[in-house]
C-alpha cells in the first residue's frame, strides 16, 4: 500500500525530497542556539566580557536567521509536495472511477466515494505533510537535543531518561486506546455524507410529503453519532498535554533542584543550566509530537485503504486486449441463451447447491436490423437488465449477446456505446446550457444538427418558446424543467449519436400521451435504418412496434406483434385490458 501512495507523488518528488533535508538544517540550527546561549552567560555576562556577548550574540542572530530560511524553504516545499500528492490522488480515483462499470459503481455509495475524494485524502495530504516536516523534526530535535544535554552533563542527562520513561509509557497507553476510535471515525463521515447527498439530490420530495423533521432526525442521528465518536477520542488524546506538562514541571523542579548543587560545587555553570532547561522542553515536546504523529498516521492508515481500494478497484467491463472490433455493420440484436444476475454467478450458490438469483434467465432472440421491437411487462420484470446488456453497460452471466453479428465482449467499448444509444430510465442532465448538454451525444454537432435531433423528440416545441432558446442554462439535474421535457432532451442528446441502435428505456413515461405519439411517429417515419428498442409500461408506447416482447420474471413469455399477442399471450391480453378498458395499472391486481 505504502508503495502504491508513492508512486502518487510524481513530479513532486524532488519537493518531497528537499522538505526534509530543510527540516533537518532548520533542527540542526535550532539545537545549537541554546548551547550558543550558554557560552553567552557563561563566557560573556559571567566574565563581565562584552566583546564576547557581542560576538556569541551575533552569531546567535545568523543561526536564527539560517533556522528561519530553512523552516520558510521547508514549509514551501512541504505545501507543494503534500499538496500536489493530494491533487494526484484526487486525479488517480476520479480517472479509475470513470472505467468503471455498473457493476463496480454498485459496490460503492456515492457518498462513499465523496468522502474518500474529500476527507480521506485531506487526511493523507496532512500525513504526508507531517512526515515530511515534523517527523523529521521531532526525532531529531529529540536525539540531537538528548545528545547536547549528554555533552553538557551526563549526571543530568539521568534526568531526562526517566522522564522520557514514564512520558513514553502514559502516551503509550492514551494511542492505543484512541487509534481504534479513529478506525470508526470515517465509517461515520460516511453515514453523515449519505444523509445530506440524498437529502439534497430529493429535497423536492422532501418538501412535497413534508418530511423535514424526520430528515433533520435522520441527519441530527448521523451527526451526533460522529459527535460522541469525536468527543470519546479527543478527550482521551487531550490527557496528552496535562502528562506532558506535569513531566515538564517534574523536569524542571528536578533541574533547579540538582542543578543549583551541582553549580555550587563547580560540576555545571550557570549558562549550562539554562540551555538544559531548554533542552528539556525540546525533548518532551519531541516526543508530545511523536505521539501525535502514531496517532495522525494511523488515522489516515484508514484513509489510505479506503483510497487505494478505489484506485485499485479493477473495472469489471474492459476493451478486449487485442483485435478489438472497430465497426458495428448493422443493428441487428442477438440473444443466445443470456441469463444475468446483479451479483453474478455467486459461487456460494454453487457450493451450496441453490440457484442464483438471476434478472434474466435463458433469453434466446433475434432482432433484425432497422427493427422497432416493444419491450413491455410489469415492474422488476427484466426489463431495464435485457436492455443494459446491449450496450455492455453489464456482461451477461451466462450466455452471448451480440450485436452486428458479433459478441458485444468483442467490440471496442467507445465504439459500441456510439452505435448503441441508450436513454436510461433515470434522466440526468448536466448544469450548463441546452446546447451544452445536447453536445454531449456529439461534442461537434452543429446547431442545425441539434435542432434536427430536438425535432424528432418533440423537444423543439418547448425550447423555442424559452427566452434564450438553445442556449437556456440548465440547473443541477435539469431542475428547472419538467419531467417530461428533460425526457426529451435525454433522447435528443442520444439521437446525435446517429446510432444503428437506439434503446429507451421508459424514456417517454412523463410525457403526455400525445407527444408520446409523436415521438413514436417520428421515429417510425424517420428512423427506418435504426434498430429502436422501446421499452415501456404503456400499451400505446409499443403497439405499433414491429414485434413486442412481453416479459415476465426473467423470462420472455411472447414476442410477436400487437395483433397476435392479443390472441395468443394472457399476460398481454391483461394488460391490454387493464389499461384500455379498465384504466388500470396493469402491475396491480385486476
Amino acid at each position: 500500500m505504502i508503495k502504491k501512495l508513492i508512486q502518487q507523488v510524481g513530479r513532486f518528488r524532488t519537493a518531497s525530497f528537499l522538505t526534509p533535508i530543510f527540516t533537518a538544517l532548520e533542527v540542526v540550527m535550532g539545537v545549537l542556539i541554546p548551547y550558543v546561549t550558554s557560552w553567552i552567560i557563561d563566557r560573556g555576562i559571567m566574565a563581565g566580557d562584552i566583546n564576547m556577548v557581542y560576538f556569541y550574540g551575533g552569531l546567535m542572530l545568523v543561526m536564527a536567521f539560517f533556522s528561519m530560511l530553512f523552516g520558510i524553504l521547508a514549509g514551501r516545499f512541504s505545501a507543494y509536495a503534500s499538496s500536489g500528492f493530494a491533487s494526484n490522488l484526487r486525479s488517480a480515483m476520479f480517472r479509475n472511477i470513470q472505467t468503471f462499470s455498473f457493476s463496480n459503481i454498485d459496490k460503492y455509495s456515492s457518498a462513499g466515494l465523496i468522502t474518500r475524494m474529500t476527507t480521506d485524502v485531506q487526511s493523507l495530504q496532512q500525513a504526508f505533510q507531517m512526515l515530511m516536516r515534523i517527523s523529521v523534526r521531532a526525532p531529531l530535535n529529540l536525539v540531537f537535543s538528548v545528545f547536547m544535554c549528554i555533552f553538557i552533563n551526563l549526571k543530568m542527562s539521568a534526568i531526562f531518561v526517566v522522564a522520557l520513561i514514564i512520558l513514553g509509557i502514559a502516551l503509550y497507553m492514551i494511542i492505543s486506546r484512541t487509534v481504534k476510535l479513529f478506525a470508526q471515525v470515517f465509517q461515520r463521515y460516511d453515514d453523515l455524507n449519505s444523509s445530506v447527498q440524498e437529502n439534497i439530490a430529493a429535497i423536492r420530495v422532501v418538501k412535497a410529503f413534508v418530511r423535514e423533521d424526520f430528515e433533520n432526525k435522520k441527519f441530527s442521528k448521523a451527526a451526533d453519532a460522529l459527535y460522541k465518536l469525536f468527543v470519546k477520542t479527543e478527550s482521551l488524546q487531550a490527557l496528552n498535554h496535562p502528562i506532558m506538562m506535569l513531566v515538564v514541571y517534574g523536569c524542571i523542579i528536578s533541574l533547579s533542584w540538582f542543578g543549583a548543587q551541582y553549580i555550587v560545587i563547580g560540576e555545571l555553570t550557570t549558562g549550562q543550566l539554562t540551555s538544559l532547561f531548554t533542552y528539556v522542553m525540546t525533548i518532551l515536546s519531541s516526543l508530545m509530537m511523536l505521539s501525535m504523529i502514531f496517532v495522525n498516521l494511523t488515522m489516515s492508515a484508514a484513509s489510505a485503504k479506503r483510497v487505494i481500494e478505489v484506485i485499485d478497484e479493477k473495472a469489471d467491463i474492459t476493451n478486449p486486449e487485442k483485435d478489438a472490433v472497430m465497426e458495428v455493420t448493422d443493428g441487428s440484436i442477438d440473444f443466445e441463451h443470456v441469463s444475468f444476475s446483479y451479483g453474478g454467478k455467486r459461487k456460494e450458490d454453487e457450493e451450496k447447491q441453490t440457484e442464483t438469483p438471476y434478472a434474466i434467465r435463458d433469453i434466446s432472440i433475434h432482432i433484425n436490423s432497422g427493427e422497432t421491437i416493444g419491450v413491455i411487462g410489469g415492474t422488476g420484470c427484466g426489463k431495464s437488465s435485457l436492455a443494459t446488456l446491449v450496450s455492455r453497460l453489464y456482461d451477461a452471466t451466462e450466455g452471448t449477446v451480440k450485436v452486428g453479428g458479433v459478441d458485444v465482449k468483442r467490440y471496442d467499448l467507445t465504439t459500441l456505446r456510439n452505435e448503441v444509444s441508450m436513454v436510461l430510465q433515470k434522466n440526468v442532465l448536466f448544469s450548463g446550457t441546452i446546447l451544452d448538454n445536447l453536445r454531449w451525444g456529439k461534442e461537434d454537432a452543429t446547431l442545425e444538427e441539434c435542432k434536427e435531433a430536438c425535432r424528432l423528440a418533440c423537444a423543439d416545441e418547448f425550447i423555442d418558446q424559452m427566452p434564450d432558446g438553445y442556449n437556456t442554462l440548465l440547473e443541477q439535474n435539469g431542475s428547472n424543467v419538467s419531467g417530461g421535457q428533460k425526457q426529451r432532451l435525454c433522447i435528443a442528446r442520444a439521437l446525435l449519436k446517429k446510432p444503428k441502435v437506439l434503446i429507451l428505456d421508459d424514456s417517454t413515461s412523463a410525457c403526455d400521451t400525445a407527444t408520446d405519439a409523436k415521438i413514436q411517429r417520428a421515429f417510425r417515419e424517420e428512423l427506418p435504418d435504426v434498430t429502436k428498442l422501446i421499452i415501456a409500461q404503456r400499451i400505446q408506447s409499443v403497439q405499433y412496434a414491429d414485434r413486442i416482447i412481453v416479459m415476465q420474471s426473467g423470462r420472455i413469455t411472447g414476442f410477436d406483434t400487437h395483433e397476435n399477442l392479443l390472441k395468443s399471450n394472457t399476460l398481454y391480453q391483461e394488460i391490454y385490458q387493464i389499461q384500455t378498458k379498465d384504466k388500470g395499472d396493469f402491475d396491480k391486481p385486476a
